[in-house]
């Protein structure tokens, strides 16, 4: 996924707890929901749905915001599409640490290149990613525009706003694709079930 070859100096540590130990102990298996989609489709809003139904059932979550990455580890970065990939990049190192930690990570972040979602999916076990199309028409996130970005990308104050100055690559293959003007609570509780699925050992006492 980076670019960058690793310093020859740089030899990966080995420690004698493994990622199933900590999944053990914590009575729950890491599984990263990845939450892509237009500006203003709504990935937020569901992300804070689908942690308060996975958290309801005694699953330790948490949700990484793209707005919120970007006041400090991606803060240097801009709305190019290079550093949206490493924007990507950062995100999804963070997710796997996590994930190995037996975490749920919640991602939301338009991440609008096919290119890098492949990238961070490949970071992850084949059933430990969970990529979810937040599929909501563009004419509806204009409407909505929570942040403002579509008034001020009509008036030339921004550029890069994707699905306006920059192309959204919708994602190929999604596990879950979802229609971001449908029912919340239905939409995130298909999100908490496609978890529960992967709970492999630890599922059977977490299902409805």
């Amino acid at each position: 996924m980076n670019n960058i070859s690793q310093h020859p100096d740089v030899v990966r540590q080995g420690y004698s707890l493994s990622s199933a130990d900590r999944c053990r102990l914590l009575g729950q298996r890491g599984v990263v929901v990845w939450l892509t989609g237009l500006p203003g489709s709504g990935k937020s809003t569901l992300a804070d749905a689908v942690e308060k139904g996975l958290h309801a059932r005694g699953l330790l979550t948490m949700v990484l915001d793209g707005d919120n990455m970007r006041t400090g580890l991606t803060k240097d970065l801009g709305f190019s599409p290079d550093d949206r990939r490493e924007n990507v990049r950062r995100v999804s190192y963070v997710a796997r640490v996590l994930v190995e930690a037996g975490v749920i990570p919640v991602v939301a972040l338009v991440s609008p290149f096919e290119a890098d979602r492949q990238a961070a999916r490949g970071l992850f076990a084949a059933d430990q990613f969970v990529e979810v199309h937040v599929d909501t028409p563009a004419a509806l996130c204009a409407e909505r525009d929570p942040k403002g970005l579509f008034r001020k990308a009509e008036k030339g104050q921004i550029t890069n706003l994707t699905g306006v100055g920059q192309a959204y690559e919708e994602p190929a293959d999604p596990e879950l694709s979802l229609s971001g003007d449908g029912d919340l609570a239905a939409n995130a509780a298909k999100v908490v079930q496609a978890v529960l699925d992967r709970q492999g050992e630890y599922g059977a006492a977490r299902r409805d």
